[in-house]
């Protein structure tokens, strides 16, 4: 099934359990996708992981719209897989930039994201090329 609006489009892979979308670089999207997941995942019967898989998506999400701008004009995609002991969540962007985890300062008002991702998954996030242009950040929570 494929759903277009002015902002997004959703392709749902029917028998498999995927959910696929394609959203602006904005930061409305990330409350768009986050409602998005956890109806995917009250669909499969793992609200259990509503909040560590949103905080997940919204970090990954996040960095994609704050750092892919480039080519202008390209959407980043999102896609939730039910996994046999979870979800494994990927953010595609067409920005060949690898995100960098760091250390923040006490003081810094960013910068830990990617270390809260790294707790949340216990350590099961990575980054991948992807066909075409750009990458794709994944991320398992169970």
């Amino acid at each position: 099934m494929e759903q277009s609006t002015t902002d997004r489009q959703v392709t749902v892979e029917t028998g498999q359990e995927l959910v696929v979308t394609r959203w602006p670089l904005s930061a409305r999207s990330v409350g768009r996708a986050r409602g998005e997941l956890r109806g995917a995942l009250r669909a499969w019967g793992l609200e259990r992981l509503a909040e560590p898989a949103e905080l997940v998506l919204s970090e990954l999400l996040t960095n994609a719209v704050r750092y892919a701008r480039t080519p202008a004009g390209r959407l980043v995609e999102t896609r939730y897989q039910r996994m046999p002991d979870g979800i494994r969540i990927e953010v595609h962007d067409a920005n060949d930039r690898m995100p960098q985890m760091r250390r923040a300062a006490d003081d810094d008002e960013g910068g830990r994201g990617l270390a809260l991702v790294d707790v949340l998954t216990g350590r099961r996030w990575g980054v991948s090329s992807r066909q075409g242009v750009g990458k794709l950040v994944w991320a398992l929570v169970s």
